[in-house]
Formats: C-alpha cells, structure tokens, sequence
C-alpha cells in the first residue's frame, strides 16, 4: 500500500512538473513580452546591446559546471533504486566538494575574462562601454561562482522528482526579476541595476531549494572512498554533458560575441533579440523532455526494450510537435508583425534570423526525448563528438558570414549547423546504434505536418485579398483565429487517438472548474 501511495505522489510530481514547465515558460513569456519592451526602450538599443553582450560572455562560465549537475540526477536516481543511504550520502558530499572547487575556478577564469574585456570589444565600445561592463562581469561572475555549489541541491531535489517544488520557485524567479528592476529602471538607472537584482533573487532561490533539501528530503552529505573506475564513469559521463553545455553556448551565445567584436553593440541587440525568441522556443520543448531523464535511467536499468525506447520517442516527440509547430507557423504567419509592434522597426531584421534557426531547430526539439535516453544509457560520446566537431566549425563560418551579413550571417552558420549535426548525424545514430525505429518517428510526424501547411496556404490567400495595418487589435484577432484553424485541423487531421483523449480530458477538468 505504502509503494502504491509513492508511485501515485511520483506519477504526480512528473505531471504536476510538466504542467508547472509550462506555466514557468508561460511566466517568463508573459514577462518577456511585457518587460523586455519596456526595459530596451528605457536602456536604448545600444545599452541593451552592452547589456547583451557581456550577459552571453559571462554566460560561457556557466558551462565549467562540467555537466555535472546532471551527473547528479542520474546517479543519486540510481542509487535510489538500490535504496543505499550511505552510498547517496557519500556521492552528495562528492558533488559538494567538486562544486565548490568549480565555483573557486570560476572566480579564477572570470578574473582573467575581466583584465581582458579592453582588449576584446575595445574596438567597437567606448570607453564609458568598457567601465560599465567590467561592473557588471565582476556581479555576473559571483553570480555563477556561488551558483556552483548551492546549485548541487537543486540537482537533488530533481533526482528526487520535486519537481512541483523546483517549478514554483522557478516561476517566482522569473516574476521577481522584473518586478524588483522596474522601479529602478523608471528612475533612470541602467543595465548595471539589472545584473544587481537577478543577482540577489537567484541567490535567494538557491538558498531556499536548500532549506528544502535539509527540512523535507533528509540528505547528508559524508566523506566517502570511491574506486578510480567509478570516478572515471562519473567523469566520462559529466564531460560528454559538460562538451554539450559548451557547444551549446557556441550555438547560442557565439553569435552575439563575434557581432560584439565585429560589428558593435546594435547589432548584438537585434540579435540579442532572436535569441530570446529562440529560448522560449526551446522551453516550450523541454517542459516535457526535462523530467524524464530520472524515469528513462530507471526504464534502462530495468532492461527496456527497443521497442519501448522507440514508443517513448514518438509518443514525447508527437506531444512536442504539437506545441513546437503551432510557435514555428504562428511566428512565421505574424512574426514579423509582433516584432513590429513589440520591440520596434529597429529590430525588425531578427525576424529571418529567427525564423531561420527556429525551422532548423525543429529536428533536435521534437527528439529532446532521444537526449534524455543516450544520458541514461551512457551513449552521449558519438554525439558530442559530432556537435563539438559541427560547431567547432560553425564558429568559423559564423565569423565570416557576420562580417559579410552581419546577424543573419550568424543565423544561417548556426541553422545550418543543427541539421548537420543534430538532423543528419544524430538521427542516424538513434536508428544504427540505439536501435530506436527513426523512420517510424519521422512516419508518425510527417503525418501531423498537414494541418500546418494547410493554415499557411488559408492564410496566404486571405492576406493577397486583404491587406491589414500593423496594430495590437489586428494581430490579436490574427493570433486568436489562426490558434482556433490549427487546432481544428490538428485534432482532426494530425492527432492520434490518445492525443484526442488528453486534449477533451484538458477541456473537460477547465470546464469542471468554471
């Protein structure tokens, strides 16, 4: 009876983090769509872009975290299915101790990132520039140095499945931020007062996932004696995840440091711009994928079949295709319109760049699942291998394309990139070596494409009859009838029978609770 009552708690906390996934994409859009207009129109495009620029530069010590922190969550998920305390509290001490020193080599590595800022942007910042963002490194890389070890606790509380927990604070994160920056930005201050205060709500969070840990979860943390073996596992395994942390950044975060050093601070803004575009793109994908990874590494050492890995890749890869090709068709239908509207007929040239990374980003968004599965199986080599070694040379190409087309340069490098790497390649490897049945997903997704194509051809042929001004009240009763289209032809056309059953099952506890 007891297992029962702690299967039916954990079937909970996997549903109830998904759902909190969402509505924590859906704080941070709600925010982004209504503080970031707000905070570059009061910081200039040129502060915004400062503010851009160092944010991804400090951001590349983020990846010493070595891939460590999901390390954690698949040993300690491990070692719960073995139930040995004493092993756990052992490895939590280890973790602890890796983390602090990782934060001690951060601080080292940031200082050197500091006496090196002249040198790097003193071309194309000003010297008022250069002041402001030797400031805002020196709170950024505290920021992440102290992250390092308090970050251990939260890696524990999702290989113990909190995820309800870990969703909610995440989500008072997301509001805090802007509520506590806004006031001070009305009055005038800039960027500098933006680091300041996420520095001190990130912090607070950290602090309290650890009170957590200690009051409700009962972790120790000892000095334990580990075979050289086992250390080596635990470090092949971290670095493959620590590689894809840095490729990672250089697919993301390269773009705005080469334009920074080639091209100044506008360009860095308006590029700034499609990366937030892109994150939000990418969160709505991982909400589901980000809690599977404990249940997939307890499916494999059970012995899965292949069969079932394959079942488990369709049926999350079908669920994201859902939300990921309604954002792609909607962005491509009046993106262009919202940029417009939102951030200003400066930025109106992120929206190819946007639109370009986001159809290549379909591939590996939609597969998100296919991750979670070589982590727990502890197959990541081939395909770090093959990203670092793709990305490698997409930061060249995105060198020279920037100097030639500026961020759309970049845009074309990084698209071209994933479907190098993460199309191509990847897809094979799921199929030849993980034995999952690729042309049976890709059979199970081309199925669903119609209704997307469907709504753009509709829609094309309204728009060469009737033409529309640019206003908020056009583009929300766009929005609201385009959403209404693709979701009748989703359900009719794309959805299997299970997927109908959770939509009417959705419909009906939100009319229960009217």
């Amino acid at each position: 009876k007891l297992i029962r009552i702690e299967d039916c708690f954990m079937r909970n906390q996997l549903k109830m983090g998904a759902i909190l996934s969402y509505i924590n994409i859906l704080a941070g859009l709600i925010v982004g769509l209504g503080y970031t207009p707000v905070m570059i129109r009061l910081l200039g495009q040129s502060e915004f872009g400062l503010y851009s620029l160092i944010g991804s530069l400090v951001a590349y010590l983020s990846v010493l975290d070595m891939g460590l922190g999901n390390t954690i969550v698949r040993y300690i998920s491990r070692n719960r299915a073995v139930g040995d305390k004493k092993s756990e509290s052992e490895l939590n001490g280890l973790f602890l101790a890796i983390y602090s020193v990782i934060g001690l080599i951060t601080l080292i590595v940031g200082s050197i990132l500091y006496f090196n800022v002249d040198n790097m942007f003193g071309a194309t910042l000003s010297a008022d520039q250069i002041e402001r963002a030797k400031i805002m490194m020196i709170l950024l890389i505290f920021n992440i140095a102290i992250s390092f070890p308090l970050s251990v606790f939260a890696s524990l509380m999702q290989a113990y499945e909190r995820f309800i927990f870990l969703r909610i604070f995440n989500i008072i994160s997301v509001l805090l931020k802007p509520i506590i920056a806004l006031p001070f930005l009305f009055m005038g201050y800039g960027a500098v007062t933006l680091v300041v205060t996420a520095t001190i709500v990130n912090i607070a969070c950290l602090l309290t996932n650890v009170y957590y840990c200690f009051k409700y979860l009962d972790i120790y943390f000892s000095k334990g004696h580990f075979e050289k073996a086992f250390l080596y596992e635990i470090f092949g395994y971290a670095f493959f995840i620590f590689l894809n942390a840095i490729m990672d950044r250089i697919y993301y975060g390269t773009g705005q440091f080469i334009l920074g050093i080639v091209s100044g601070t506008i360009q860095v803004a308006i590029y700034a711009i499609a990366m937030q575009f892109m994150n939000m793109y990418m969160q709505f994908s991982c909400a589901i994928s980000g809690v599977l990874l404990p249940k997939v590494t307890m499916m494999v050492a059970n012995g899965v079949t292949k069969i079932e890995l394959t079942n488990l890749m369709i049926k999350i890869g079908r669920l994201q295709y859902i939300v990921i090709g309604y954002i792609l068709v909607m962005f491509f239908l009046v993106g262009k319109e919202f940029i417009y509207l939102w951030a200003g007929e400066n930025y109106l040239s992120a929206y190819e760049m946007i639109l370009i990374i986001m159809v290549a980003a379909l591939i590996p968004l939609i597969q998100n699942a296919g991750i979670s599965i070589l982590q727990a199986m502890n197959l990541n080599r081939y395909r770090m291998t093959a990203y670092t070694i793709v990305a490698v040379i997409n930061i060249f190409t995105s060198i020279v394309l920037a100097k030639m087309y500026g961020g759309l340069g970049c845009a074309i490098s990084t698209a071209v990139a994933f479907l190098i790497s993460m199309g191509l390649i990847m897809n094979r490897y799921y199929h030849k070596r993980i034995g999952i049945d690729i042309p049976l997903f890709w059979k199970n997704i081309t199925h669903m494409m119609p209704s997307a194509f469907i709504l753009i051809v509709l829609v094309e042929i309204f728009q060469m009859n009737v033409s529309l001004e640019y206003s908020w009240l056009h583009f929300v009763i766009k929005v609201v009838i385009y959403t209404l289209i693709y979701m009748i032809l989703m359900y009719f056309i794309g959805m299997n029978g299970y997927e109908k059953n959770l939509c009417r099952s959705a419909i009906c506890k939100v009319l229960r609770v009217k």
